[in-house]
C-alpha cells in the first residue's frame, strides 16, 4: 500500500484521448473565494539521493483549460516517485514529485465536459503529476469522484497502485479461470491488489516474500502458494516447477526488476507472459533475445 502524508502546509511533511469539444458540454471556469497565492510543496532541482528534496515554497497553479485545482489532503509515496528523484527515469527539472493525491476540488478551469459533473467542494482521487504540494492541477480526465463509503486516505493508498494491478492482469496478460501466476513481492503495494485481483478472478497465485513474517500476510491477500524468495538459492524456480508440473506459470507480474528478471523468464511457461513492471533493485540490464 502506499505510504500516505498529509498535506504540506503543516510544521512538518508526513502523498484522453482528445476530446471533441465541439460535440461535448462545456463547463465555465469557476473556484472557491479564497485561494492561496503560495502553497508548501517538494521540489528536485537535480537528480540524486534524498538530499536533493527540497520542501520549499512554491506558487499554487492555476487550472488550465480542462483541468482542475485540487486542495491536497493525502498524497501517495511510491516507487516511481524514486525513479523520477534518481533519474532513472527522465523529465524535465525543476520538478514537483508525486504521482497520486486526494482532496477536494478547489477551482475548476475552463472547458472541463460536463458530462464529468465535477462541482467546487467535490472530494476526489487523481494520478497526476506534481502531488507532493498542497494544491495539484490536474487533467480532469485523471480524475475520479470517491465514493461516499471510501475514505480520501484509503482512495489515495488504492488508486495507482490498484491501476497498475487491473493494467497487469487484463492487458499485459488477461488472466484467465485456473491459470497459474507468479507475484514477485506479493505483500508489496501492487503485489498485494495483484493477490486479491487474482483470488476474485479464480486464477492460482504463487506469491514470493522476503521473511517467513510476510508468509501468512501473503496468504491473507489472497495468495495460494507463499515461496520465501531468498535470491540465489532456486527455491522460487522449483516450487515453480512442481505447482505447474514442469511447465512453468502462465505469467509472471516482477516488480522487482534487476535481480529477479532473469529467473522470470525461467519462471515463465511456453508462450507464457512476463511483465516487468518495477526497478525495486535496479533497471534491468540490456540483453539480446539470440
Amino acid at each position: 500500500m502506499s505510504t500516505l502524508v498529509r498535506a504540506f502546509s503543516r510544521p512538518t511533511i508526513r502523498p484522453f484521448t482528445s476530446l471533441l469539444r465541439s460535440h461535448i458540454p462545456l463547463q465555465p471556469a469557476r473556484s472557491m473565494a479564497s485561494i492561496p497565492s503560495t502553497m508548501k510543496g517538494v521540489q528536485i532541482e537535480k537528480t540524486g539521493g534524498v538530499e536533493v528534496l527540497q520542501y520549499m515554497d512554491l506558487p499554487v497553479p492555476s487550472p488550465k483549460d480542462n483541468e482542475v485545482l485540487v486542495k491536497n489532503e493525502y498524497v501517495g509515496v511510491n516507487y516511481i516517485d524514486t525513479y523520477f528523484r534518481k533519474g532513472l527515469y527522465s523529465n524535465p527539472l525543476p520538478m514537483v514529485l508525486g504521482r497520486e493525491g486526494s482532496g477536494t476540488i478547489v477551482s475548476i478551469g475552463a472547458n472541463v465536459p460536463s458530462s464529468l459533473k465535477f462541482s467546487i467542494g467535490d472530494s476526489v482521487v487523481y494520478s497526476n503529476t506534481f502531488a507532493y504540494a498542497d494544491y495539484t492541477a490536474c487533467s480532469a480526465e485523471k480524475v475520479s469522484k470517491i465514493p461516499p463509503a471510501v475514505s480520501s486516505a484509503t482512495a489515495c493508498a488504492a488508486f495507482l497502485q490498484g491501476l497498475t494491478a487491473l493494467t497487469l492482469v487484463e492487458e499485459a496478460y488477461r488472466v484467465q479461470k485456473g491459470d497459474w501466476i507468479l507475484v514477485l513481492a506479493a505483500t508489496g503495494g501492487v503485489g498485494g491488489w495483484l493477490c486479491k485481483i487474482l483470488k476474485a478472478k479464480g486464477a492460482n497465485t504463487i506469491g514470493t516474500v522476503g521473511s517467513q513474517e510476510k508468509v501468512q500476510v501473503a496468504k491473507e491477500q489472497g495468495a495460494d502458494v507463499v515461496v520465501i524468495d531468498r535470491n540465489g538459492e532456486g527455491e522460487v524456480l522449483k516450487v515453480v516447477k512442481e505447482c505447474t508440473n514442469g511447465e512453468g506459470v502462465n505469467a509472471v507480474f516482477d516488480g522487482v526488476g534487476k535481480d529477479t528478471f532473469d529467473r522470470s523468464l525461467e519462471c515463465v511457461a511456453r508462450k507464457g507472459t512476463v511483465a516487468s513492471f518495477g526497478n525495486a533493485s535496479g533497471p534491468v540490464e540490456s540483453f539480446s533475445i539470440l
